[in-house]
């Protein structure tokens, strides 16, 4: 959860360097972007001093701190398997190169999308991935495809090379202790909310 709170910080660092801002409390920040002032000093302290008693935190210097320790000081290359509604959608959202995610590879099944261009990028059959995988330097795999292939996928990814793994598809796949997994399965959370407002209903 503490880096999860690191990546709004820094989102919220960069508006801030956007308004021209120089310098923040913790308790401004806070207040600006609804976060916890407490919160805020305590997941910072964790990594060590950034603020200045009496002054605060100096805007480009914590979000370029921020930046190295969520590792996106640099690019990190990625192969997206599956090319279809959602996956389409991932490719062509933007927000992933500003933040150092490039995709440098997409692989489907469908003999009808493989060979296709998508913004100057060859669609790979997935017997290409192993090779894709070497030849681009890619270390994570984007799993966007239906629930039923999703463990193959992600064994594949494995196998290639992969050491880490954001898998969209509705499924629970399992990779070894040394790959890292992150799960996001749209469906549970529409129904996280759903359960709350069917709760705030009765």
């Amino acid at each position: 959860m503490t880096v999860r709170r690191l990546s709004v910080y820094s989102r919220c660092l960069a508006q801030l360097e956007e308004d021209g801002m120089k310098t923040i409390s913790s308790h401004e920040l806070a207040a600006r972007f609804h976060l916890n002032s407490a919160q805020v000093r305590k997941d910072l302290a964790y990594f060590g001093e950034f603020g200045i008693r009496g002054i605060g935190y100096d805007i480009s210097t914590l979000r370029a701190e921020l930046q190295r320790i969520l590792g996106v000081d640099r690019e990190w290359r990625v192969v997206l398997v599956g090319f279809g509604n959602l996956g389409s959608a991932l490719f062509h959202y933007r927000g992933f190169a500003r933040q150092g995610f490039r995709i440098a590879a997409i692989v489907d099944d469908d003999p009808a999308k493989v060979g296709r261009s998508a913004s100057g990028l060859t669609i790979l059959p997935l017997a290409e991935l192993p090779r894709a995988v070497k030849a681009q330097e890619i270390q994570i795999g984007v799993v966007a495809v239906p629930a039923e292939v999703a463990q193959s996928v992600a064994d594949r990814l494995v196998a290639a090379g992969v050491r880490a793994i954001l898998n969209f598809a509705p499924a629970r796949v399992k990779v070894p202790r040394d790959v890292r997994l992150q799960n996001v399965d749209l469906s549970i959370e529409l129904e996280n909310l759903s359960f709350h407002l069917a709760q705030g209903s009765r």
